[in-house]
Parts: structure tokens; sequence; C-alpha cells
């Protein structure tokens, strides 16, 4: 009888001193995601007082690493160019054109970013990020040196800028 209740103190105590430990982790948690948004709502005298209204989620992430996937680029979407080489309309024919057409200009530029999508009503192959309209029209003339493609226009898309 001693041995069952010195073995349910010994049990019980376990249990005190890990939910003890799991107590001063999470407010050591807390305390470390709140510390920037702390920092920033504190009131110093003749200063302005800022207030933070968010999400309980954003709280959250506080303090969180983000570690990108296998194969995930990071990028920054901006305003800029792109070159079109196809536009067609709704159909099977259109789709496998498009597709032909990036297939092509894969083969001839392998480094040239190529966006094929379907933009309703029209399937679209454009290609490239330029920021400006020069770098554009020179890579057309490239495009258009090669005489392989039979259409192609600059126009205004969202690129994406690698991180």
């Amino acid at each position: 009888m001693l041995f069952i209740s010195f073995y349910i103190i010994i049990h019980l105590m376990k249990r005190f001193a890990l939910f003890l430990f799991a107590c001063v982790a999470f407010s050591l948690s807390v305390e470390a995601q709140n510390n920037i948004v702390s920092s920033l709502q504190q009131s110093n005298p003749g200063q302005g007082k800022v207030t933070i209204h968010q999400d309980a989620r954003i709280t959250a992430l506080l303090g969180s690493t983000y570690i990108p996937g296998a194969g995930e680029r990071r990028v920054l979407k901006s305003a800029g160019y792109r070159i079109q080489l196809y536009a067609g309309n709704n159909t099977r024919q259109a789709k496998n054109e498009a597709q032909k057409v990036s297939d092509d200009i894969k083969q001839t530029f392998p480094d040239l970013p190529i966006y094929t999508s379907f933009n309703p009503p029209r399937w679209l192959c454009r290609v490239g990020d330029f920021r400006s309209i020069e770098e554009a029209d020179a890579m057309m003339r490239q495009i258009k040196a090669t005489g392989k493609f039979k259409e192609f226009s600059i126009v205004k898309d969202y690129i994406n800028i690698p991180l």
C-alpha cells in the first residue's frame, strides 16, 4: 500500500513538473511574440502613440520563420511588360496552338520565362518579365529575327521579379 501511494505521488509530481514547464515555455513564447507589438505600442512622453489592431492569426505568426518549400521561388509582383506571342480563342485547338508556341519558344530561348494561360475568352502565350519597354523591345527583336513566330506584341502586365 505504501508503495502504491509513493508511486502515485511521484507520478503526480512528474505531471506537475511537466505542466509547470509547459506554462513557462508558453509564457516565454508569448512574451517573445508580443515584444515587437508591445514595444511599438509603448507611450513615450513627447512622442505620438501607436495603436495596433490586428487579427489573432497575425499575432500567432509573429516570431515564426518562413522556410520556402522545395523548388519554391520567392517573387515580387510589379507592373511591367511581356511579349505576347499568341492570342487565340477558347477552343481546344487554340489551347494546343498556345502550347506549341510555348514549346517552340522554350527550345529557342530556354532561359526566358513563359506564361501560357486562359484569360477568358482566349488562350494567351506571353514571355518575359521586363521592367522597361526598351528591354521588352530588345527581346522582341531577337524573337522576330528567328522567323519562327507569326505574331508578337509588347503588352503591359504584372511581372515576377525574383527576390
